[in-house]
Formats: structure tokens, C-alpha cells, sequence
């Protein structure tokens, strides 16, 4: 009869990488998972709004008074339709012209344009060749190289590995 040794004991985690890790977690739920859409470069971004939106696949909490969520966005979105419609999902639209911005830069210290977050992912994402320039015939293609383009700004923001 042969026996059959036990499986080798596990190693055990060292408390900073489980840190690490979650917050590799929290960085994934915020990009990965926030929303994507995709058209043809010719149309304005105001006409994506409603695509962006319903794409969120993230659960929100349902708005309160006390509690509003906030939807920042840039001058070009500064339209009746754009803040009906965002109105009509349940957000704030919060829309500045650069000049308001600057202004209340000097005017506050320590202010800080609400699409900064925005505008920093949409510069990490350029910095990827393949996705800067859209080759893809299949827009299910370009949309794949964008989540994993994605997926790779949250790990690398992670720190898991230096």
C-alpha cells in the first residue's frame, strides 16, 4: 500500500501584500468597472453621454438630498439636453468653464478641478500605442483593448510589485 502524503502547507501572506491587494481590489472596482462606451471620433462627446451612463455596471446608492451625486463635467457638455439628461439619471451635473476654474484656483488654496480624475486616466490611456490610434475593424475588439488597458493602469497604480 502506498501512502499518500499530506498537501504542503500554504504560505503565509505577509500583511503588507494582502494591503497591496485590497487596494489593487478598490483600484479595479473604480477603473475597471466604472463604464466604458465607444463611437466614431467625428461625434461630439455630448452624444455619448446617455451610452456612458447606462454602461456603468457598478450598483450606485439612490441619490438623496442630503447626499447628491455629482456628475463633473468639462464646457463642451454645457447644453439643456446634456443636463436633462443627467438630471434625468439622478446625478448633479457640475459644469465649469476653464475660466470659472481658474478663477476659484485663485481664489481658494488648494482647489482642484473635479474632472482632474478624469482627464489623468484619459493621459495614461494615450500612452498606449495600440489604442491611441483605433486599427480595429470590430468595435467589440477596441472595446476588450480598452478594458485591458485599463485593468493594466490599475495594477500598475496598485504598487503590488514595487
Amino acid at each position: 500500500m502506498s501512502s499518500t502524503k499530506p498537501p504542503p502547507p500554504l504560505p503565509r501572506v505577509p500583511v503588507k501584500f494582502v494591503g497591496r491587494f485590497f487596494r489593487l481590489l478598490k483600484a479595479f472596482v473604480a477603473i475597471i468597472a466604472s463604464s466604458l462606451a465607444i463611437d466614431g471620433a467625428n461625434r461630439h462627446d455630448s452624444k455619448m453621454v446617455q451610452a456612458t451612463i447606462e454602461s456603468i455596471v457598478i450598483e450606485r446608492p439612490e441619490p438623496t438630498e442630503q447626499e447628491p451625486q455629482g456628475m463633473p463635467l468639462d464646457k463642451a457638455y454645457d447644453s439643456s439636453e446634456v443636463r436633462d439628461l443627467v438630471k434625468e439619471f439622478g446625478y448633479t451635473a457640475h459644469i465649469r468653464s476653464r475660466g470659472e476654474e481658474a478663477q476659484a484656483i485663485k481664489r481658494e488654496a488648494g482647489f482642484k478641478a473635479r474632472r482632474w480624475v478624469v482627464e489623468r486616466t484619459h493621459s495614461w490611456m494615450n500612452r498606449f500605442r495600440r489604442i491611441l490610434t483605433r486599427w480595429e475593424k470590430k468595435p467589440e475588439n477596441y472595446l476588450a483593448l480598452l478594458r485591458f488597458v485599463c485593468a493594466i493602469i490599475t495594477f500598475r497604480c496598485s504598487g503590488l510589485f514595487g
